[in-house]
């Protein structure tokens, strides 16, 4: 049996199979291009394949998951440009009679992580696992479930009280500006310095501003679904960026309520090099059989 898993990004399509026991057999990376070429890659890529069974796939959005509604399985209104309106799990079925799980990126990754912290500890039952990169997400399994109804959580679009010092700054998103994705995701380091994100010492104090937005997130989240822990991913995250987090954090809690140790509330994935989602995605692929 052969389990498949697409993470869609805005930068890069990663497509992995995988068996029952969640190991990557093969993986292929896919430059996120246009919806004709990209999905096309995608689709061949899986064709090499005779003994997949089901698909699980976690994409960039924001995307319709309500399966009663006209454009289920369908990328919505992005600010990838060329990717509004993409009919993304009906272009995958017309290419496979197989089961297709269908969710959000974020999602695949939150699950992803709660399979493998839910085999350390029984006890954890609820996670928000954020991705901070070309844009911002969260994904939330509360009680073991995914928590969303109308729709999926859009957390990287949160309101925020501004720093001090970063009042001047517009913010970059096309919809809020001054979100929490229009003030941290990686481009915010072009449109406020010029640089690319690894070109940014963390003693440059745009860490530290950015440091603040996230620690209200994190905040939030805490306060309102008290989860076990917070989870941060994705290519702007890097362990001094947490330690700043946390400090941020600490000093806006107060003490208020008790998180236990902040260095493990407040973590990076337990799964290495980002791969969250595959993992997640071949659990969703499998629960597809059963």
């Amino acid at each position: 049996m052969l389990l498949g898993s697409i993470e869609a990004g805005g930068t890069k399509f990663i497509c992995a199979v995988g068996n029952k026991k969640y190991e990557t057999i093969d993986c292929e990376r896919i430059p996120t291009t246009t919806p004709d070429e990209t999905l096309e890659k995608a689709v061949k890529y899986f064709k090499q394949f005779k003994d997949l069974e089901s698909i699980s796939i976690s994409s960039f959005g924001p995307i319709e998951l309500r399966k009663d509604a006209k454009k289920y399985g369908y990328i919505t209104e992005t600010p990838k440009i060329g990717w509004s309106d993409v009919n993304f799990l009906g272009t995958m079925k017309q290419h496979f009679d197989l089961p297709i799980y269908w969710t959000t990126d974020v999602n695949g990754s939150v699950y992803g992580e709660y399979i493998n912290l839910k085999k350390q500890n029984s006890k954890i039952n609820s996670i928000v696992y954020y991705t901070v990169g070309t844009g911002v997400g969260a994904g939330i399994i509360f009680n073991g479930k995914f928590l969303g109804d109308l729709g999926h959580p859009e957390m990287g679009h949160i309101k925020l009280k501004r720093h001090p010092d970063d009042l001047d700054f517009d913010g970059i998103c096309p919809y809020h500006k001054d979100c929490l994705e229009g003030l941290v995701s990686g481009p915010t380091f072009e449109a406020r310095l010029g640089k690319k994100g690894f070109e940014v010492p963390i003693t440059n104090h745009v860490w530290d501003i950015m440091a603040y937005y996230v620690a209200q997130a994190a905040l939030q989240a805490t306060l309102t679904i008290r989860p076990n822990c917070i989870i941060f991913g994705g290519g702007v995250v890097n362990e001094k960026f947490l330690d700043k987090i946390r400090f941020e954090f600490t000093k806006m809690m107060n003490g208020y309520v008790n998180v236990g140790n902040v260095n493990k509330y407040i973590r990076k994935p337990s799964i290495s090099e980002n791969g969250s989602a595959t993992i997640g995605n071949f659990a969703l692929a499998k629960s597809l059989l059963s």
